[in-house]
């Protein structure tokens, strides 16, 4: 917190400040047992009629009546990251639209609309890393007839936690009645410790996702649309370790786009897990990925998945961003 050469807590903080990162100390919510000040650290979105929106990296939103403020400053933009492999955010966004393919896609300045018959949501949804060249309202409305046309619900993917991502968008797209639907974690990794985790004996890797690997896939009914998807990047790898019945025990999927390799699509038999399958796939994955010149790795993990979160943490992935997608106003739920 600022503190004045007399000692004093001080605000140095103004509404010229929204947009920039920030640390705020306010009086603690009455009633609260114990906690005489509360502090916030996030994006300041909004000042307006004397209440503070500040957004967290994980898109939580805190609204803070400005009477209560005791001190607050602003820091710097993303705080040093302490392991993983460094990157932008617009990079990484990047490399992930390319390991989702859409079938179809249209660009509205320099928004991405995609569309994919609405498997996935990162493949259905917009990325909008720039200006789209209209004002915003103006945008949203574009982007309502693009998906309208195609049967579907439009959303609009964000994030937030880093640096260069997009919580004034999302604190925009809230105020227009926008729904977050949908939020997880982008986590990233060096890729060599993760191959070397295992020998990843047993492990079959193929261009192609055969019925065998779509049995255990966790998507069922898979068309023709989501195999293009599931097919689509610039180096595709899908991984299987044999079972019983022809359907494997467990199976991966990994794309390899220049220094970047991405695991999804990670799934184990429930009777085998906690035998190490997963891991011994991803080291087989990695492995090829270190073979075609990749160093790094990403995956996207949920926030409520504690399995997943335990056993990417022991390999060295740590969290990058936190991204969401918004769903119009007015609209049913979308797929997954």
């Amino acid at each position: 917190m600022e503190i004045s050469a007399a000692g004093r807590l001080e605000v140095r903080i103004t509404t010229a400040d929204v947009g920039k990162r920030v640390s705020v100390r306010r009086l603690g919510e009455p009633g609260t047992p114990g906690a005489r000040f509360t502090d916030t650290v996030g994006v300041l979105t909004s000042w307006d009629n004397g209440v503070l929106v500040i957004t967290r990296k994980s898109g939580e939103t805190v609204r803070i009546a400005e009477s209560s403020l005791v001190a607050g400053k602003v820091v710097p933009a993303a705080p040093a990251r302490r392991r993983g492999p460094a990157a932008p955010y617009d990079e990484l966004a990047r490399v992930a639209a390319r390991a989702w393919p859409p079938v179809e896609s249209e660009r509205l300045g320099d928004w991405e609309l995609r569309a994919a018959g609405g498997f996935t949501r990162r493949a259905n949804s917009v990325l909008p890393l720039g200006d789209p060249g209209l004002p915003l309202d103006g945008a949203l409305a574009a982007v309502r007839r693009w998906y309208g046309e195609r049967g579907l619900p439009a959303y609009v993917q964000t994030a937030t936690g880093a640096e260069g991502a997009q919580e004034l968008l999302c604190a925009e797209l809230e105020r227009r009645g926008w729904v977050r639907e949908v939020s997880a974690e982008l986590w990233t990794g060096a890729l060599a410790p993760v191959a070397d985790r295992s020998e990843g004996s047993g492990v079959v890797l193929s261009r192609t996702a055969d019925e065998a690997w779509l049995a255990r896939y966790r998507r069922k009914g898979v068309s023709e649309v989501a195999l293009k998807v599931l097919g689509g990047g610039p180096s595709v790898w899908f991984a299987s370790v044999p079972g019983e019945g022809g359907v494997p025990a467990a199976i991966g999927r990994c794309v390899v786009d220049g220094r970047w390799a991405s695991f999804a699509a990670v799934e184990v038999d429930p009777a085998l897990r906690r035998r190490g399958l997963a891991t011994t796939v991803l080291a087989a994955l990695a492995r090829r990925a270190l073979d075609e010149g990749a160093s790094a790795a990403w995956l996207q993990v949920e926030t409520d998945n504690a399995a997943a979160r335990a056993l990417y943490g022991a390999l060295g992935f740590s969290a990058h961003h936190a991204y969401h997608h918004y769903r119009e106003p007015g609209s049913g739920s979308g797929r997954s």
